[in-house]
């Protein structure tokens, strides 16, 4: 199993329950607009720690598991957790969530 592999299944699993959220609370526009910023600053910043992580040589990867692409000295392989956890966490906060007042406006 490739570094790629696991990933991309984290991925499908936390969009899979994105999508559910999406669904059973009726998330608008607005919600998946701030998921996409947060998923986007989340994935710049990993570049950038990542890549000095790298620099330093505090740790490495096993080359024959990486898929070879790279975004300055990250493994595009690495940027997949911040996009599970950006989707992640606020589904499942969506979805733990008490139910609101249906007078009260959508998120």
């Amino acid at each position: 199993m490739t570094y790629a592999d696991l990933a991309a299944g984290f991925v499908v699993g936390a969009a899979a329950i994105a999508i559910v959220a999406t669904i059973r609370r009726r998330l608008s526009a607005r919600w998946w607009l701030t998921t996409g910023l947060t998923i986007s600053v989340l994935v710049l910043l990993t570049i950038v720690f990542d890549s000095l992580m790298i620099i330093a040589d505090l740790f490495r990867f096993d080359a024959d598991s990486l898929v070879g692409v790279r975004l300055w000295r990250a493994p595009i392989e690495d940027l997949a957790w911040p996009v599970a956890a950006g989707l992640l966490l606020p589904a499942l906060r969506e979805l733990l969530a008490p139910d609101r007042d249906p007078a009260e406006p959508g998120r």
